[in-house]
């Protein structure tokens, strides 16, 4: 299962990051990102696995952190725990090797400073996930629900923009079903 590859360029002005999906080595600086989620049809995801099975397989020596996300108005909106892809090989390999995510865990992709300009693209993606883009400060910028690509759909032209310091990958609609938001933060220990 292929997923995302970012394509990175860090400028003083606006640099630029192309994140598609593809278990392929990393071009540019080789700051990939991957996704995954269940395996429905892009829904909420019925996953035999929970987030105390995870990480697992291909991921079980990923460090992983618990990340909750807190409203505005001071209140948990949901928690998971997320494998940390904190290197290179890591962000290239994201998701790429899960064969589904369970509901309540995901992958944090840490950069070691913030990134002006990074796009997600879906090429040859399996399932849907949720991009969620964070700040230094740890407070969401942009989110986006991103479907696995149709049938005849190689996933390459669905492009998600966003910038940030650390990009949170969920299972699809997981924002939705706990209300988050762009201002909302996170809270997590690396």
């Amino acid at each position: 299962m292929r997923r995302r590859r970012i394509l990175s360029a860090v400028g003083v002005a606006s640099a630029g990051a192309l994140a598609g999906c593809g278990g392929r080595a990393p071009a540019g600086d080789g700051t990939d990102g991957e996704g995954a989620s269940d395996g429905g049809e892009g829904g909420g995801g019925a996953n035999d696995a929970t987030a105390g099975e995870w990480p697992a397989g291909t991921y079980a020596d990923y460090e992983t952190a618990t990340v909750t996300v807190t409203g505005a108005d001071g209140e948990a909106r949901g928690s998971l725990r997320a494998a940390i892809a904190d290197t290179g090989p890591k962000r290239g390999l994201g998701l790429s090797a899960a064969p589904s995510l369970p509901d309540d865990a995901g992958m944090l992709f840490v950069y070691d400073a913030p990134q002006e300009s990074l796009t997600y693209i879906m090429p040859e993606m399996s399932f849907g996930i949720d991009i969620v883009y964070v700040d230094a400060d740890r407070a969401i910028t942009r989110t986006h629900n991103a479907p696995k690509p149709g049938p005849d759909e190689d996933g390459s032209e669905q492009r998600y923009p966003g910038s940030g310091q650390y990009v949170l990958e969920v299972p699809y609609r997981w924002t939705d079903r706990n209300d988050v938001a762009v201002g909302d933060t996170l809270s997590f220990q690396l």
